[in-house]
């Protein structure tokens, strides 16, 4: 009987909103607010279900991140062999695939949401033409809800357009193919696979603020120190931003087509190979920044007095200030990077707080005496 499972219905919406009596005897505007405190009742269900989905994306996601880094090694260090390349999809498949399930779980919740959303401004709009009397009171485009995508979609088909490629690699790896080839064609595939994860897993608002943060304060200073390594190396003019751009993005391919690898625009492990190759065969000053590692400053700065930090090789944004300061005592530019001229300032502490100049000796006052 569908008249009288409406009436039940609507008698359970009365009686949310606090309305005693179910007699048939409703007027409009009951009716109206009924169905508004029911819509509202939906958004909110709908919002506790786009946060459970989200949750179990990310979940899902960094579970496959930490799978893919066995073979991209962008979190730790790791050496897969040509076994290990063949049988990948045997430890990728289902993590993969739980990471898709997620992404797909938190889009529908979106949607629904979106949807659950329109059909409250529907019910207030309603309620206000039933207050009003008005025959005219279709919600205004200010009322319209508005869907911001989880992810921008260039990061969605970065992800998408990655995940052919390591496919491609992998099937691409056969039984002649050598433990060199192998490495540069899987790794570079599972490297950009990687980073084009990790960018969705932030973009998707996985992660806290204060990782966040943390997050992009680690990434500059990585992208940061790569810039003065690919600036000294003459494949990169722009500026060391720390911002990895389309300027890095193309640097970093010129070094991949100048040795032969798979270009990527993404470093991996035989385009970081090369690059240091390139620096060391360059030697001089080149050489010398690009052994300047975040320890070494640290360790540096700390030696003349303007660090007090851990030596842990994690770059901040106090050791960027110690830095400044240390290059404006010293009347180098205070650029907050590594140059040739600050590793000539350093170069030049460290030999004096190793050598330092003896203090002159006194020469010994002659003592009076007796003697003519």
């Amino acid at each position: 009987m569908p008249g009288f499972r409406a009436a039940t219905a609507l008698c359970v919406a009365f009686a949310a909103v606090g309305l005693t009596g179910c007699s048939g005897d409703f007027s409009s505007v009951d009716v109206a607010q009924a169905r508004v405190t029911a819509k509202e009742n939906a958004v909110t269900q709908a919002e506790a279900d786009l946060a459970a989905a989200s949750g179990e994306f990310c979940d899902a996601s960094k579970t496959y991140i930490t799978a893919l880094d066995r073979y991209g090694d962008v979190l730790n260090a790791t050496a897969p062999t040509v076994g290990d390349i063949r049988v990948a999809g045997a430890d990728l498949t289902e993590p993969r695939a739980d990471a898709f399930a997620g992404a797909e779980a938190a889009v529908e919740a979106q949607q629904a949401l979106v949807v659950a959303e329109q059909e409250l401004v529907d019910a207030r709009a309603a309620l206000q033409q039933a207050q009003g009397g008005s025959s005219d009171a279709s919600p205004s485009s200010a009322d319209q809800p508005t869907s911001t995508p989880l992810a921008p979609a260039t990061t969605v088909d970065r992800v998408t357009q990655a995940e052919a490629e390591f496919t491609a690699a992998q099937g691409a790896v056969t039984d002649d193919t050598t433990l060199t080839d192998a490495s540069e064609q899987f790794n570079s595939a599972a490297v950009a696979l990687e980073m084009a994860w990790l960018q969705l897993f932030a973009d998707a608002g996985c992660l806290s603020d204060a990782q966040q943060q943390q997050a992009q304060e680690i990434v500059r200073a990585y992208t940061t120190t790569l810039q003065q390594d690919l600036a000294a190396a003459g494949h990169y003019a722009g500026a060391v931003d720390g911002v990895y751009g389309p300027a890095t993005v193309a640097a970093v391919e010129d070094v991949q087509k100048a040795n032969g690898l798979p270009v990527t625009g993404t470093v991996d492990k035989a385009t970081a190979a090369a690059l240091q190759a390139e620096l060391e065969a360059l030697g001089g000053a080149a050489a010398q920044q690009s052994t300047a590692t975040t320890a070494a400053v640290q360790q540096t700065l700390k030696l003349a007095g303007f660090w007090d930090g851990p030596v842990d090789g994690a770059w901040t944004p106090e050791l960027t200030e110690a830095l400044k300061e240390f290059q404006s005592a010293l009347g180098v530019e205070p650029t907050g990077t590594v140059d040739s001229a600050t590793i000539a300032a350093f170069e030049k502490t460290i030999a004096e707080l190793q050598n330092p100049e003896p203090s002159p000796t006194p020469t010994p006052t002659p003592t009076a005496t007796n003697e003519p």
